[in-house]
């Protein structure tokens, strides 16, 4: 009876660990990939709304009527290179000449006699358009539309988001690169360390005939339990650091994109659990493979 009951006690003890460390360790991991990853949906829609705000200037020709006008602006709203949630902006030779005065403080018409400023639409050009030659040919079709005087755009403008994208691109790709092999370092040594204490409980078991699926199995299970819960300390953890930002950060909430913060959220759910059982099945299946020399 009291054997069984000292075997019942080990069964219930097999698996078991220091866990705090481990869950506060995987914690601060997933909160750093859950910053980084806020960091890389920060900056996509950062992108997408520079993007979206990239415009083309159609200057139309001074001898059109309002219903060439109208024309125009129909053709120019069907294009496939509108940014379809946008719409066209006209702006009149009157209004721009109120504009370029008030920013400028000088009136051109009373040297000149008369306004030689142009109607003009803008244009959002859809980011799928924003290479050069797309532009240029752009340009090109847009121009040839009865009653279009020219088109303009700020093509150094253009260039220089293209090579800053590209730029953080690669900035991103090498500090997920680093962030990876650090955090896979980290809770590697993190959970051996954990169950330095279970390796001869473990080589125990193994002599008893136990398999090592039976072996591995609370180990992991018990794993499992404290990703879950890393997950959601670190989700937590980011939800008031976010609503920290959005309050001290003037428009930050303009570039937030709910929809991919809630999937980033659930992915470090899922990220802690899996982190948590793959560390812990390695470490596990480290000590299986050792010799009674090597456990001393």
């Amino acid at each position: 009876m009291s054997t069984t009951a000292k075997f019942k006690i080990r069964k219930k003890k097999l698996g078991s660990y220091p866990y705090v460390s481990v869950v506060l360790s995987i914690t601060l991991v997933l909160i750093f990939i859950g910053a980084f990853g806020c960091l890389l949906i920060y900056s996509k829609e950062l992108e997408r709304v520079v993007r979206e705000n990239v415009k083309i200037q159609v200057y139309l020709k001074s001898q059109i009527t309002e219903a060439e006008r109208k024309k125009i602006e129909k053709v120019l709203a069907a294009k496939p290179y509108m940014v379809k949630s946008s719409t066209l902006q006209f702006v009149s030779k009157e209004e721009a000449a109120k504009q370029f005065i008030e920013e400028t403080g000088e009136d051109f018409k009373k040297f000149l006699g008369e306004n030689p400023l142009r109607d003009a639409y803008l244009m959002n050009i859809d980011p799928a358009f924003h290479d050069k030659a797309k532009l240029v040919a752009i340009k090109t079709e847009v121009e040839k539309i009865p009653g279009v005087f020219e088109v303009y755009y700020i093509e150094s403008l253009i260039e220089s988001i293209n090579q800053n994208v590209t730029k953080i691109g690669l900035i991103m790709i090498g500090l997920a690169t680093l962030l990876l092999v650090t955090v896979i370092l980290l809770i590697n040594n993190t959970l051996r360390l954990a169950l330095f204490s279970q390796r001869f409980l473990i080589r125990s078991m193994q002599l008893v005939g136990a398999r090592h699926w039976f072996i591995q199995r609370p180990f992991l299970s018990r794993a499992a339990l404290h990703g879950l819960v890393a997950g959601v300390l670190a989700s937590l953890a980011l939800v008031g650091l976010l609503a920290f930002a959005n309050k001290h950060v003037t428009d930050l909430a303009v570039i937030q994109n709910t929809k991919r913060l809630l999937f980033l959220f659930g992915s470090l759910l899922l990220g802690g659990i899996i982190i948590s059982v793959a560390g812990t099945f390695r470490a596990v299946h480290t000590y299986l493979k050792l010799s009674l020399d090597e456990l001393y």
